[in-house]
């Protein structure tokens, strides 16, 4: 029924006003209840006092019934009954019948004090006040005037006429307040709304941070996530257009080559280098291609990861064997520190793999001919003290341009040609995302006096999750 916030504020407040009105209404009723019944007993006591000085006389005349007799006849049009109190508390009328009830008067009651209070005659509850004797009749020891309590009644009557009032200045106050909280709680909420409507649309402007705490959070956090969409869509952007440069270059050259072969053009010596240029060429696409289904196999939830037993000596000499033919080409130096004793540790082979070759050809592309790349391992302290090995990648090339080693693992992120070379801005990134899928992690940073060094941090013993698929053949960029 109450499906919108509005709605349920404006209910809240019009079932705190009903409630708060009961609840007042139940004090004052039990505070005017006892006033009435004060201000009647009250009453019944100035009677007694009035009528006390005829009632001594008519005792000392001995006229006693008889002046009672008349005092009760003049009160009976009053609603007023006067009773004659005995010794043991018991009432009777002045016509000689007993009331059905009983009144105890202290016997240390000094004679001629008036004591008042509630009783029930029957079953109808009254309120007196009791003058006690100065000469006692026989068995009699107080005169009561009794009337019936209509103090509920009397409070009730008060209450009937002051409760319109009370509800219409309740309705008013909390219909004001009703519509004030619920505009200040429903207006960010729905400009949030609209905003999220449009988020898929294109880029939004920062909402305002207004309405109660909860609501300014959401609208923060609302805030920082279109911001990271929006810089997630400027990346994808730059990675479209990166990619197109990337794929317009070797589809260029194999057309132009493939061309060239089916014209003739190309023979003889010729024909051999365009056939080289076309596997190069298609292996770079292919290469392009690995990275963006390893990304996209992140995403979506991969299989889990196969651990196995490794060796950091191992793995790192197999590294060096697969790059050393393209380093030795360009007259690069590529070692491999193994570490003694070699380091045994548990982690996906084609994960490792991976990282290492991302690593290495990054290191490659950014080192200068005749420089040097070196592959390490050593025993580290991770996550929580717990035993890990670190993977390490140093090169002695112009190393990360200032600010970007923050960055250097973010996806579609390009800080430089020279440390991009012709990839796509996605290695890092797998090389993060497959570390922390073990568990680990993976840092960035420059050397002195020139290069860089990655290092990536993995547990003994792997911490696996989320689970990621084995990746496909280590691909370079």
């Amino acid at each position: 029924m109450l499906r919108s916030l509005r709605s349920r504020l404006i209910a809240a407040f019009v079932v705190l006003g009903l409630a708060t009105v009961v609840v007042v209404g139940g004090a004052l009723f039990v505070v005017l209840r006892g006033l009435h019944a004060e201000a009647t007993t009250a009453g019944l006591a100035d009677l007694a006092d009035s009528v006390l000085p005829q009632v001594r006389q008519s005792i000392a005349d001995g006229q006693l019934r008889g002046t009672v007799l008349e005092i009760r006849d003049r009160l009976a049009v009053r609603g007023i009954d006067v009773l004659l109190v005995g010794t043991d508390g018991s009432l009777r009328r002045l016509d000689g019948s007993v009331a059905d009830g009983v009144l105890k008067i202290g016997a240390d009651t000094p004679v001629g004090d008036v004591t008042r209070g509630g009783l029930t005659i029957g079953e109808i509850r009254h309120l007196y006040a009791a003058t006690v004797l100065r000469t006692r009749l026989p068995g009699a020891r107080a005169l009561a005037f009794v009337a019936a309590d209509r103090s509920g009644a009397q409070a009730l009557a008060d209450l009937w006429r002051a409760i319109p009032a009370v509800l219409l200045v309740v309705g008013l106050v909390g219909g004001v307040l009703a519509w004030l909280v619920s505009r200040w709680v429903t207006r960010p909420l729905r400009r949030l709304a609209v905003a999220t409507a449009g988020l898929p649309g294109g880029r939004s402007e920062p909402l305002p941070l207004s309405g109660p705490t909860e609501v300014r959070d959401l609208t923060g956090t609302f805030n920082a996530m279109s911001a990271q969409l929006d810089a997630l869509r400027a990346r994808e952007s730059e990675l479209l257009a990166d990619l197109r440069h990337d794929l317009r270059t070797p589809l260029t050259v194999i057309a132009g080559f493939a061309a060239a072969l089916a014209d003739g053009t190309a023979a003889g010596d010729d024909a051999a280098r365009a056939s080289r240029a076309i596997a190069e060429e298609a292996s770079r696409l292919e290469q392009l291609v690995a990275e963006l289904g390893a990304i996209e196999r992140l995403r979506s939830g991969p299989a889990g990861l196969r651990p196995e037993e490794l060796r950091s000596d191992e793995i790192l000499a197999a590294t060096r064997e697969r790059f050393a033919a393209g380093a030795d080409a360009r007259g690069i130096t590529l070692s491999a520190d193994h570490g003694t004793p070699p380091i045994g540790f548990a982690a996906d082979r084609l994960a490792v793999e991976r990282i290492l070759a991302n690593l290495v050809a990054n290191a490659l592309d950014a080192t200068r001919d005749g420089g040097h790349v070196w592959l390490s391992a050593r025993s580290v302290s991770g996550d929580g003290d717990r035993p890990s090995v670190a993977l390490v990648v140093t090169d002695d090339g112009p190393g990360f341009p200032p600010g970007a080693t923050g960055h250097a693992f973010e996806r579609f992120f390009r800080a430089d040609p020279a440390r991009a070379g012709s990839g796509s801005g996605l290695g890092l990134a797998i090389v993060r995302e497959l570390a922390q899928a073990h568990g680990g992690e993976a840092v960035a940073e420059n050397v002195a006096p020139r290069g860089a060094r990655v290092s990536v941090v993995l547990p003994i013993v792997p911490r696996i999750a989320p689970p990621v698929a084995a990746m496909p053949a280590a691909s370079t960029g």
